[in-house]
């Protein structure tokens, strides 16, 4: 039987930018991403303050325990595993590239990233990690979605804590 997905967004679940700005959360550690590239398109590159991220090396062993296949579901796309995966000591995973859809507004309300996540599930069983889906999005992968799915929102003030990793770690075991 096949693992499902664990489609992972960083920003929220893996990195809670929403927390204190001077107090990064016990265990963490923090990140300096320099923003001076073109990473959405355009074609110019900007020169910013480098991005604070906070990581929690323990997710990463976390995550591989958890019974699924990961793969990101960030902004971040490919970045992600040249950025946020070495320090989480994740092997390189494959990402979904959102492409066109990439912070494209829907009329529906439905949140950009949900109709590519279950385009790229394609039927196979699915848990979503973000902060930012709401009832339309479960009402859209209830419609769209043949297999089971569960849309797991994490608290961006806080990031991943244990009773999310077994929630996950009860639907792996269910699906």
């Amino acid at each position: 039987m096949a693992r499902p997905l664990l489609f992972l967004d960083v920003d929220g679940p893996l990195n809670p930018y929403a927390a204190k700005a001077h107090r990064r959360p016990e265990g963490y550690t923090t990140l300096r991403v320099p923003q001076d590239d073109d990473r959405w398109g355009g074609g110019y590159a900007m020169r910013r303050r480098p991005l604070r991220v906070w990581l929690n090396p323990g997710h990463g062993p976390q995550l591989l325990a958890l019974g699924y296949d990961l793969c990101w579901a960030t902004t971040w796309m490919a970045d992600a595993n040249r950025w946020i995966a070495p320090v989480l000591g994740l092997p390189e995973l494959p990402y979904v590239d959102f492409g066109e859809a990439l912070f494209a507004e829907r009329v529906d309300g439905v949140h950009w990233k949900t109709a590519p996540l279950v385009a790229y599930a394609a039927g196979c069983p699915f848990a979503w990690v973000d902060d930012e889906q709401s009832a339309l999005d479960d009402t859209y992968v209830f419609a769209h979605h043949r297999g089971a799915a569960l849309l797991h929102h994490v608290n961006p003030r806080i990031g991943l804590r244990t009773p999310d990793f077994a929630t996950l770690a009860a639907f792996a075991e269910g699906s």
